[in-house]
């Protein structure tokens, strides 16, 4: 689903006037989460997930084929644990295809 479709969605699920209010809303709500993980803290909506910035190691590895080594630096990602009431809702959805 592409952004205007969810922004479509979202709107019609949220009861929002116009798409620019939809648009606004999902704004925010990124802007937030990127702020809060950026500051390390974690976003926790009970029943839909948490979102959260975790420290991944770096790692040392070879390229296929070649002598060549490389080494990768810790570096803060962002991790989202989905919650039990939107695991349940997936897991309750019929089981089809995926459209291309």
């Amino acid at each position: 689903m592409k952004k205007l479709e969810f922004l479509d969605l979202m709107q019609k699920e949220g009861g929002f006037k116009d798409k620019k209010e939809t648009e606004l809303a999902l704004n925010g709500f990124v802007k937030a989460v990127e702020k809060a993980l950026s500051g390390h803290e974690s976003v926790e909506l009970v029943g839909f997930g948490k979102f959260e910035a975790v420290l991944q190691k770096g790692k040392k590895g070879k390229v296929p084929g070649s002598d060549k080594s490389y080494t990768t630096k810790d570096k803060m990602v962002p991790k989202f644990k989905p919650g039990k009431v939107l695991k349940d809702v997936v897991a309750a959805s019929k089981v089809t295809k995926k459209k291309k």
